[in-house]
């Protein structure tokens, strides 16, 4: 469907127009929405296809994020170009894409982008009925040139990691990637080492949609992508950057800013409301700076909360929140996938099959290394955490439950005499 500023709605499904579509208008055409289910956008969509888009626009790309909140971003043509021939300079040359993500976010339509620059058609594997590495790897068995190059969400990445420490075959196919970018959440620090006892050729991302994905590998920029920390937070500049927010200027105004270098020239920088630091030139990105709780008057991130917890047996899927205490004002609370729910590829599963770390023993560990205010007061198991569609944890849909279950929790003691209304 094409609309009064000529916004076409491309269905993510059919690919061969999806791919058409995107070549079109990386040429100059009519700029693109890429949609995974039209009559569940429409209203969305329909609201883009009356706005007004900045000009230059190629692709309009929606994304909440972890908190829920809808934005959609204005791509150029030469943003998305730039990302794409960055991104295979870094690599080491064109090659073709095995594409695992949704092609309607910025990870998956990216690896559209890269092929569609580099002439090398992708070949797409459906994820539809469920992740399954083994099936990723027999796909990969059909790539057709001498590079082959995948994209993978964390939790991806750790099941083709459990894979291919009892496989050999597997283990031989996953390293056949002449790069393997992971991105979307932090990649933990033993991910990383397994990565490396297998060979693997892990590349981490950090990116987003507003800078068209990845504009930083393994800490380092690619293409022309500059990065600074101001007050804490990371701004990144560059060709990549996205044109603004389609109907939100206010929006853009606040995230993209321009400040004048030392010869007098502007330069545009995106506030990424990442929270991070510049060491030896490296970046290292700590966490969102809006996931702060103050706990007994002590700042806490939940972020480096996370990190922490993720790194004991059982805990990989572990989320960090903050909640309300009579005391200390907030503590943070876990939220853990249970360990059936983990085996069932929810999350990545321990690899040696050993029991979770009891609670305490985790607790007592983050008192010792954040601090008292950082240990949480609570951990809550769950079947399934709710995620987005590109593999987070949906930090809203989180809290919302949480609170439904605590309200639930203090009617029941209510009821028994416990508590007082």
């Amino acid at each position: 469907m094409t609309a009064p500023n000529g916004l076409r709605t491309i269905p993510t499904d059919d690919r061969a127009w999806l791919m058409a579509a995107l070549g079109d208008a990386l040429s100059g055409g009519a700029p693109i929405l890429p949609v995974a289910d039209e009559q569940a956008d429409a209203r969305a969509i329909e609201a883009l296809q009356g706005a007004e888009l900045p000009e230059r626009t190629a692709v309009v790309v929606r994304t909440s994020g972890s908190r829920g909140v809808p934005k959609a971003v204005a791509l150029s043509a030469g943003a998305l170009r730039a990302g794409a021939e960055a991104t295979h300079e870094r690599l080491g040359g064109d090659g073709q894409w095995l594409v695992a993500l949704p092609a309607h976010l910025i990870s998956g339509l990216q690896m559209l982008v890269r092929s569609e620059v580099s002439g090398i058609a992708p070949r797409f594997f459906d994820v539809a009925g469920g992740f399954d590495p083994a099936a990723l790897l027999e796909a990969a068995d059909g790539l057709e040139t001498r590079r082959r190059y995948v994209s993978l969400v964390p939790v991806q990445f750790s099941r083709l990691l459990d894979l291919a420490e009892r496989d050999l075959d597997a283990a031989d196919a996953l390293r056949r990637f002449d790069a393997v970018l992971v991105g979307g959440q932090a990649v933990t620090l033993e991910m990383r080492r397994r990565a490396h006892e297998l060979g693997v050729a892990l590349k981490r991302s950090y990116g987003m949609t507003e800078t068209a994905g990845g504009c930083v590998y393994d800490g380092v920029e690619i293409g022309d992508t500059r990065v600074r920390v101001r007050g804490g937070e990371v701004q990144l500049a560059g060709s990549s950057l996205a044109l603004g927010y389609v109907g939100d200027p206010e929006l853009t105004a606040q995230r993209f800013v321009e400040d004048r270098d030392r010869d007098g020239s502007a330069t545009r920088w995106y506030r990424t409301g990442d929270a991070g630091e510049l060491l030896g030139g490296m970046l290292t990105v700590t966490g969102r700076i809006d996931r702060v709780i103050i706990s007994g008057g002590v700042n806490v991130s939940l972020d480096e909360v996370e990190r922490a917890v993720r790194e004991f047996e059982g805990w990989a899927s572990a989320v960090a929140v903050g909640t309300p205490h009579p005391e200390w004002g907030e503590r943070v609370s876990l939220v853990v996938e249970t360990p059936a729910a983990e085996a069932a590829g929810a999350t990545a599963p321990s690899r040696s099959g050993a029991s979770r770390a009891a609670f305490e023993e985790v607790r007592a560990a983050i008192r010792d290394r954040l601090g008292p205010a950082a240990a949480p007061a609570w951990a809550t198991e769950t079947d399934e955490l709710p995620r987005l569609v590109g593999g987070k944890p949906d930090l809203r849909a989180i809290e919302e439950w949480l609170n439904r279950l605590r309200a639930s929790f203090r009617e029941t003691r209510i009821a028994a005499g416990e508590e007082q209304e």
